[in-house]
């Protein structure tokens, strides 16, 4: 619904170009905007105006219209001036506001079909109707962007983006929670990763510098369709829930990227739990103090070598040989060897996905 302070503009914008008075009231009387404040008894002659057949009436030098929206009456405005060309500036004002209620009115239609839309709450016949009548192309490429706050978005989180991201390029937003807020990117056709990912980095900095707020966005696979949408949302969705359990120092997480991660989240807890168990021998504890995992994720990162790893942690090369010594003591895996090496990569990566859920427990 199209609020006071919209309308209380328009009439003040229209009121300096034209020099005509309005004041505006609802169908049980109530004033809603005004330039000028009406005679006392004017209110009765609005009621009797509401209640009769008539569009328009002349009272006392004053004109009264009524504003409908579609079918429905929602306003009757009254409208005063010194020039002969009163009635006319006032049909332009019913006309103005008549297209501020269309305006608005699709406005929050399209933030409830999109809601709507990436929550599968609509058949396929209803999405190509809707979007026919809110006129929105079905047939663009779309990416599905979710942002995540920490702390709960306000409404200047909102604005900031729509500054950057808006209807006018195709671009939708809406929020799911108050800590959520997707944004329904329209994209080209020859976009890659890439470019997502440039896309996703420019909101986390935005929010950081603008906003002052810390985010993480996640993003699905472009879909070509508007009926696809639902699904690059599920796959953001996914991306961020996985990304918080194994990508945690990760500001940006695409859905393609997941990797063992997404195939780890997938699978029964029970079945994690007794690959823990077998995997390291005689219940091993895999839990590894900051300075081992330090060790191991350089490790990996220098694809198992010794040598260039040891130098980059500044660390004699036999200090880091009795390290992984140590460690494939107390696992019976030799992360040396890439089989092992893989193994224990997927156990620790399964040991946080139970750690995690034994935490949301």
């Amino acid at each position: 619904m199209i609020t006071g302070a919209v309308i209380q503009s328009s009439i003040d914008s229209l009121k300096a170009i034209t020099k005509v008075d309005f004041c505006i009231y609802d169908t049980e009387v109530i004033t809603i905007a005004s330039t000028f404040t009406p005679e006392a008894d004017i209110k009765d002659f609005v009621t009797a105006f509401v209640n009769s057949p008539a569009d328009s009436q002349v009272i006392s030098g004053i004109h009264l219209l009524k504003i409908y929206d579609e079918n429905d009456f929602m306003y009757v405005l009254l409208a005063k001036g010194n020039s002969d060309d009163v009635y006319m500036v006032a049909k332009i004002c019913v006309s103005q506001i008549q297209a501020l209620i269309v305006a608005y009115k699709e406005k929050f239609d399209r933030n409830n079909f999109f809601q709507n839309l990436i929550l599968d709450n609509l058949l396929l016949v209803d999405i190509y109707n809707r979007a026919r009548k809110l006129h929105i192309d079905v047939n663009v490429p779309r990416v599905v962007f979710l942002i995540e706050s920490d702390i709960e978005h306000d409404n200047s989180s909102m604005e900031i983006l729509k500054g950057m991201y808006n209807q006018q390029y195709g671009d939708y937003l809406t929020a799911v929670d108050e800590k959520n807020i997707i944004l329904v990117k329209k994209v080209d056709i020859k976009d890659r990763y890439e470019d997502f990912c440039d896309i996703a980095n420019s909101i986390v900095d935005l929010m950081n510098t603008e906003a002052m707020v810390k985010v993480r966005v996640s993003f699905g696979t472009a879909v070509s369709e508007l009926k696809d949408v639902s699904k690059s949302y599920k796959e953001a969705k996914l991306a961020l829930d996985v990304g918080k359990i194994f990508y945690v120092e990760q500001s940006v997480i695409s859905y393609n990227k997941l990797g063992i991660g997404r195939l780890i989240y997938q699978l029964p807890e029970n079945l994690c739990r007794l690959f823990l168990d077998e995997i390291f021998m005689d219940g091993a504890d895999v839990d590894i103090d900051d300075d081992n995992l330090k060790i191991i994720n350089k490790f990996f990162e220098n694809t198992m070598n010794v040598t260039q790893t040891a130098e980059q942690l500044y660390i004699h090369r036999n200090t880091l040989v009795y390290r992984l010594e140590k460690l494939e003591k107390a696992t019976g895996l030799n992360i040396r060897n890439f089989d092992d090496a893989l193994t224990f990569k997927i156990a620790m990566m399964v040991s946080n996905y139970i750690k995690y859920l034994d935490n949301q427990e």
